[in-house]
């Protein structure tokens, strides 16, 4: 006979009747969706502290620490401006190139180290999850924290950029804020997606920086959507998949916040409810896949 069928013999009550009676439940059951945000804002404490604890300890393995965060999408906008500001002329197309390639650079390696960082946040974190109990989206939310903050200390730099190519202070640098925290929504979607799959199978971290280059120079971060235009004039449908790519989307809202004169592949309203429903969905979509595995991480 199955043991939550057996009945108490002092109150008749089957075990099953008596662990709900006091309020237990099994560790293994998976919990309500609405039970594991509440978890998770009451671990709120936990991710801060553990998305710091990683900041520290990453800052102590190199002697310019947290500099590199600001160096390293520098160094890269400086190789693309070479290549193709230079030598492929890219930057004809744009009266100021720049802080143009700039913007696309800095917010396309937000959402790339966002989502890598989460392919391996399960896997790199074992240790934690063994250990401890706490709900393990914490681990995906904590490195989004940790790149938001990266991305905030690389704006100041791109700020600087900005207005020593001769851009000036508007209204719309006010957009900045929303626009930065639209975009972190969207890459913890793409890093709990990511933290799920990650865990499951470890050799996805080796192939998601070939989707991730393939995805960079579909979002015009090296030259202007112009030119998906021109490429697809005569295919309209493939056009539209191409201008609602959503990085393209967070540049170009960017571009429009920091830039003057800048062409944009649709007027701001639009811009900014695509941008918003791509944030929603794949936040949406990423959250649940990573709360119905929940159970699993870390076992095996």
């Amino acid at each position: 006979m199955p043991q939550t069928a057996v009945a108490d013999s002092g109150t008749g009550l089957t075990l099953k009747e008596l662990a709900r009676r006091n309020g237990l439940h099994s560790a293994a059951a998976l919990p309500s969706l609405p039970a594991y945000l509440r978890e998770i804002w009451s671990y709120r404490h936990f991710i801060t502290a553990y998305s710091n604890a990683k900041i520290t300890s990453s800052l102590g393995q190199t002697r310019l620490g947290m500099l590199w965060q600001v160096l390293t999408p520098m160094f890269n906008a400086a190789v693309y401006y070479v290549i193709f500001g230079l030598l492929l002329n890219t930057s004809r197309d744009v009266s100021n190139f720049i802080p143009y390639l700039c913007i696309g650079v800095f917010l396309f390696g937000f959402t790339q180290t966002a989502t890598l960082s989460g392919i391996s946040s399960i896997t790199g974190g074992l240790g934690l999850i063994r250990a401890l109990h706490f709900p393990r989206a914490a681990l995906p939310i904590s490195v989004v924290l940790i790149e938001l903050r990266n991305m905030v200390a690389s704006m100041s730099v791109l700020i600087v950029i900005v207005l020593v190519t001769g851009e000036p202070v508007t209204p719309e640098w006010l957009l900045v804020v929303p626009i930065l925290l639209v975009q972190a929504t969207f890459n913890l979607g793409l890093a709990m997606l990511g933290a799920r799959l990650g865990s499951k199978l470890i050799d996805i971290r080796q192939i998601v920086p070939f989707f991730m280059r393939v995805w960079m120079y579909g979002s015009a971060v090296l030259y202007t959507p112009a030119r998906f235009a021109k490429m697809f004039e005569h295919h309209p449908t493939l056009l539209a998949i191409v201008e609602s790519n959503p990085l393209l989307i967070y540049i170009e809202l960017m571009r429009h916040a920091l830039m003057e004169n800048v062409k944009l592949v649709d007027p701001v309203w639009v811009l900014w409810l695509k941008a918003v429903a791509w944030a929603v969905i794949v936040f949406s979509v990423g959250f649940v896949y990573f709360w119905r595995g929940e159970k699993g991480y870390g076992r095996g």
